[in-house]
């Protein structure tokens, strides 16, 4: 795949922050974008907008990923407007943060399923799709799955999961010339990370980072571009985009 002219991708979770930076370059790149979203129709609407408006092909389509139902629908309705599947990027995710001893079983549930099930909700419809074009599938899961955080052993067994997730999908879906990488971000500028405190993002996080400051969507969106674009072989891997917080 040494070009995105002509391609098909799915975007979940692309309303906002990681996923809306990933459809507008993949749209950039000559994809035509499904801009996924559960709640922010708006958001999404203005990202596809901005695709169109730069000369690319994109609708933004509602479904909650974390809903099998919709998320095979998702599917089906990408493979119906665009008739083919080429790119798949599994991005939909939350966080509810609050150390185990305050965690129920809800908050515990409801971030596994949005930010692991949900992968495997959009994977599995999308399989054969990908097979016919020899696809490319990326899963964005973070530095936390690799190192763990304080406060947020939801998120860091569903973003460990995702890596598990990766590496068996590559090895089962290499027989048909599919490659399925993850992409393991470090502390990003999203909305997600707005409601840090500035003082904690001056004086305890900017410190930690070797490069010395905080990513941006496009770091990885980029990153995603790169395996979609030139990742022929290159499978089963994690890609950290993290400013070397974990090494």
């Amino acid at each position: 795949m040494a070009s995105l002219e002509g391609r098909v991708a799915i975007v979940t979770g692309a309303g906002r922050g990681l996923g809306a930076a990933i459809a507008k370059e993949l749209g950039a790149g000559g994809a035509k974008v499904v801009v996924n979203y559960s709640r922010s129709k708006e958001p999404a609407e203005a990202v596809a907008k901005e695709i169109e408006s730069s000369g690319g092909e994109a609708v933004a389509v509602q479904g909650d990923v974390s809903n099998p139902e919709e998320a095979k629908r998702l599917v089906e309705q990408a493979v119906e407007k665009y008739g083919q599947l080429d790119i798949l990027v599994n991005n939909a995710g939350i966080t509810i943060d609050k150390t185990m001893k305050k965690l129920t079983t809800d908050e515990w549930d409801k971030v596994v399923t949005v930010d692991l099930n949900s992968c495997y909700y959009v994977f599995k419809p999308a399989m054969e799709h990908l097979m016919e074009t020899q696809g490319r599938v990326v899963n964005i899961s973070s530095f936390v799955g690799q190192a763990g955080n304080f406060g947020q052993a939801n998120y860091a067994a569903a973003k460990a999961g995702l890596i598990g997730f990766t590496k068996t999908a590559a090895k089962e879906m290499a027989r048909s010339g599919v490659t399925v990488n993850a992409v393991c971000p470090g502390f990003i500028e999203t909305d997600m990370f707005a409601d840090v405190p500035q003082k904690v993002v001056d004086e305890k996080i900017v410190p930690m980072i070797p490069l010395g400051r905080i990513g941006q969507p496009e770091d990885v969106a980029k990153a995603v571009k790169y395996l979609c674009v030139d990742g022929d072989y290159i499978t089963g891997q994690t890609l950290n985009v993290n400013g070397g917080v974990y090494i």
